[in-house]
């Protein structure tokens, strides 16, 4: 299994760099970060120092869209990065829930991110993309240039269309029961497509911490630093509740049912330990959604994913701890996964 960090390209730069580097000498492969250009420093410029002080971590943002970059502009920067470094970025992309709706926009249809994704992989490999209606194409990638295209998604039409489509499939919680429910509509709508399910990666991203035991008192900690995850998956939750309703057939309930005590959301909190809108997520769901507890807690939940065919696990570090869990994975955990 692939490890990597996730972060938000909070000031100043500098430490982000710092933490990338620490993940890479503890073993893992990916460092992804956040992609919401008012809320946080503009991550692709920062991708290019965590690649220089870096020798073969992946990057990426977790996750970009196509609605704030024009689509040319996103593939010039990854496929130039890519010709400095070699290939070792990856382009994850979702409907902007951030990055759009604090910007006064709407996040972007399946449809566009469909078109984006085809538009941005051609162009970064340096094939020629259709910008409705002028062929483009850039004459300086190098033969042999790549670019994943990994697509985040939640709701049946986002999962049918990344197995048939994307590289990769971006699942941003770990409950074990609906990451079962989701893979398998990914893999599904793969082999329907006339594809390998084999070809499409799976990356589950949630946060982690680790706790020195398992006392009640560690573990309530640990939920306090991580409850803002429930808060951050509940968005996307409610826009499938007003999209196909509270009890339907195409969501199940269990992604549902938590989010009824939800009254409002203030996106300059989002992604934050301290977040105050998250109150209403109750301890099942952290403990459902995240990781927390033990090396050992941690060990056993992600021996269950991989089992359901989870390639990659990406730690969401934005907690009291960072330092302290980008350790202990790669101390214990990791070693622990990979044998």
């Amino acid at each position: 299994m692939d490890f990597g960090l996730v972060l938000q390209t909070d000031p100043p730069a500098s430490r982000v760099i710092e933490l990338m580097q620490r993940a890479e000498g503890n073993g893992f492969t990916y460092g992804w970060t956040f992609d919401s250009a008012v809320l946080w420093q503009e991550p692709f410029v920062i991708y290019s120092q965590i690649l220089a002080n870096t020798e073969k971590l992946t990057v990426g943002p977790m996750v970009t869209n196509p609605g704030t970059r024009t689509w040319e502009v996103t593939a010039s920067t990854f496929a130039t990065l890519n010709d400095m470094y070699g290939n070792r970025t990856v382009c994850g992309i979702g409907r902007g829930d951030s990055a759009m709706r604090v910007a006064g926009r709407k996040p972007n249809t399946l449809a566009r991110i469909s078109e984006a994704m085809k538009v941005i992989r051609a162009l970064a490999r340096g094939d020629e993309a259709d910008l409705g209606g002028t062929v483009v194409k850039f004459p300086w990638v190098r033969r042999g240039a790549q670019l994943p295209v990994w697509m985040a998604a939640y709701g049946p039409k986002a999962l049918k269309m990344t197995g048939e489509e994307a590289d990769g499939f971006i699942l941003q919680l770990a409950d074990l029961y609906l990451t079962e429910y989701m893979v398998k509509a990914v893999k599904n709508a793969a082999v329907e497509a006339g594809r390998d399910p084999g070809d499409v990666k799976i990356c589950v991203a949630a946060p982690a911490y680790i706790t020195e035991d398992d006392s009640p008192e560690a573990l309530a900690h640990a939920r306090e630093q991580c409850r803002w995850f429930g808060g951050m998956v509940g968005n996307h939750v409610a826009d499938l509740v007003a999209k196909y309703g509270e009890h339907s057939a195409a969501v199940p309930d269990e992604l549902t049912e938590y989010i009824k005590a939800r009254e409002g959301y203030d996106y300059s909190h989002h992604g934050r330990a301290d977040n105050p809108d998250t109150a209403f997520v109750p301890d099942e769901i952290v403990d459902r959604f995240c990781l927390i507890g033990t090396p050992e807690m941690h060990i056993e939940k992600l021996n269950a994913l991989r089992a359901l065919g989870v390639d990659q696990f990406a730690v969401y570090d934005m907690h009291d701890a960072q330092e302290a869990t980008i350790d202990a994975y790669g101390l214990t955990v990791i070693p622990a996964v990979n044998g």
